[in-house]
């Protein structure tokens, strides 16, 4: 039993300016019992908890609304250690849409890296406009994939990439703003790969790759079929790597996402997306996808750390490729 009196009074005898070699002593022990804090390693679980604040602080955020701003805000207060280095850039541009010219920003954090080129891991963050006066938040279409890139951007922060700079994108208006189109959607990426293209960025760019919808309970990433097949192949390994095959490439299929500039444009693209989100019934053909059905019960921990583990190996194999 430890008797407290007794246990004060040595802590208080050892650290007291009385006795200063037996003070240097005690704290050389702690020291060396208690090694250095080492930043917290990003986990499904935290990921999760990272989309619940994302949701609780931006709902609704299409363009021009005030939860657009908050989730602006909410990303730039992340990444302000990298916004005092000058690797935190606001790409703000005005975008021709049916309702008129509309100012959208994305958002790029580089991470710098050892050898010459870039790997770039992207996702978009705004809800869609159409469905701005339902209850729709988003949570799988846009908001964990902001999350998934945050928690990456803080592992990077803590472990440097050590091969290509790795550049996170968060853009805005990859949704519709009056009804699907090539003209009307895709307008943050549209944007950003014309201009990577012109001032020469493109040409440094090894691989693009763009997290949409892996957060569903029932992960099943489709094997989309107009990405860059070597990426694909790159996926899959990274897959049985990390043990998760299971949840990888089952169906394949074409989605048109944000890679599609990106491959426009030369850029090695590939589209990690799972468009299976929900039950298929006649009121809700797409399932959940754009419904106020899109909530936070929807997504798992555990889908979220399959993401995570696939996207960290794929930039090790890349690396290496």
């Amino acid at each position: 039993m430890i008797e407290p009196n007794r246990t004060a009074n040595r802590i208080v005898i050892l650290s007291g300016a009385k006795n200063p070699r037996i003070s240097l002593l005690f704290l050389l022990l702690l020291v060396f019992l208690c090694p250095p804090l080492r930043a917290q390693q990003p986990t499904g679980q935290s990921i999760y908890a990272l989309t619940q604040q994302f949701l609780a602080v931006a709902p609704k955020r299409f363009n021009g609304s005030p939860g657009h701003l908050a989730a602006e805000k909410f990303i730039k207060d992340h990444f302000k250690p990298e916004a005092a280095k000058g690797n935190f850039e606001t790409d703000q541009f005005t975008a021709n849409t049916p309702l008129g010219p509309q100012t959208m920003r994305n958002f790029i954090v580089r991470f710098p890296g050892k050898k010459d080129g870039i790997i770039v891991l992207a996702s978009h963050y705004e809800t869609n406009y159409p469905l701005k006066d339902i209850a729709f938040v988003g949570a799988n279409d846009g908001a964990c994939t902001t999350a998934l890139l945050i928690a990456l951007g803080q592992y990077f922060r803590a472990h440097p990439p050590e091969g290509y700079s790795v550049w996170l994108v968060f853009d805005d208006g990859e949704e519709a703003v009056r009804s699907w189109s090539s003209s009307d959607s895709l307008y943050g990426t549209r944007h950003l790969a014309a201009r990577w293209y012109a001032d020469g960025t493109a040409l440094r760019i090894k691989a693009l790759l763009v997290a949409d919808m892996i957060g569903d309970r029932d992960l099943n990433i489709l094997e989309e079929t107009q990405s860059t097949p070597w990426l694909r192949a790159i996926l899959r390994q990274a897959a049985v790597n990390t043990h998760h095959s299971a949840n990888v490439f089952k169906t394949e299929g074409s989605e048109e996402d944000d890679h599609l500039p990106f491959l426009q444009r030369g850029i090695p693209a590939l589209d990690v997306i799972d468009v299976d989100y929900g039950p298929h019934t006649f009121s809700t053909p797409d399932g959940y996808h754009h419904t106020a059905q899109d909530t936070i019960d929807k997504l798992s921990p555990r889908s979220l750390q399959i993401s995570l583990d696939l996207f960290l190996e794929s930039i090790r194999l890349i690396n290496q490729h």
